[in-house]
């Protein structure tokens, strides 16, 4: 780990780096694939190099972490290269989450669930930053100022926003079958209010019988939860 002060002359300068020194963002909620996107980032990383620098930030544990550029790590990776440039940034951890949320939410693919985890890690980020202001917001009757707020950075409706966040509580392989389109989003969203172990016991019954859920079928199963809860 270079020393404080090197550190310092680094910050917000492209500089390449060992591929070594790079770890990825804890809990990155984006998927790293190895398919025909993959392959046509390294076909370009192999003609050109990598034009765009990953933005990372220095890892006290040691290190760096990557804030963005995950895939173009993994380009870099399977194209044979050993270092990769990139630009070092002095983050907090929210500022690191809004960053990394941010940067990537302009892919145009985006999963059902990559979005969900995306959304809820900005908002928690979002409410350390501004906890009074939260609750200020919630006591004058308003919406949470972080849902307002990423509906205006994404584009997305503040039901969208909610909606999604929401998802987040899906078990993680009804959220991959969510991802595969095997249940539909508006259904998912009212299995995400189940307990784990209900949730568990609706996917072991649609693996079971094959089906996938209606938006009917998920909103009876949230009825009769309320009903006996």
């Amino acid at each position: 780990m270079p020393t404080k002060k090197k550190q310092e002359a680094m910050l917000n300068q492209v500089i390449e780096m060992k591929l070594t020194e790079l770890h990825p963002f804890k809990n990155h909620p984006f998927k790293v694939l190895d398919d025909e996107l993959m392959q046509q980032t390294i076909d370009s990383i192999t003609q050109v190099g990598v034009l765009c620098p990953l933005v990372v930030r220095p890892d006290p544990g040691g290190g760096y972490e990557i804030i963005s550029g995950h895939r173009r790590l993994r380009a870099s990776e399977l194209a044979g290269l050993n270092t990769v440039p990139v630009i070092v940034k002095n983050l907090t951890d929210d500022e690191a989450v809004i960053f990394m949320v941010d940067s990537n939410l302009q892919r145009e693919n985006i999963l059902p669930s990559e979005k969900a985890k995306a959304y809820k890690m900005k908002m928690e980020a979002l409410k350390h930053q501004g906890k009074s202001k939260d609750l200020t917001f919630r006591q004058n009757g308003g919406k949470s100022w972080t849902v307002e707020k990423l509906s205006q950075d994404t584009g997305d409706s503040v039901r969208n926003v909610e909606r999604y966040i929401h998802l987040a509580n899906l078990e993680p392989a009804l959220l991959e079958k969510v991802d595969n389109k095997e249940i539909s989003f508006t259904p998912a969203v009212e299995l995400a209010s189940l307990s784990q172990e209900e949730q568990q016991g609706f996917l072991d019954a649609m693996d079971y019988s094959q089906n996938t859920p209606s938006l009917s079928q998920a909103q009876k199963i949230k009825s009769k939860r309320t009903m006996h809860g």
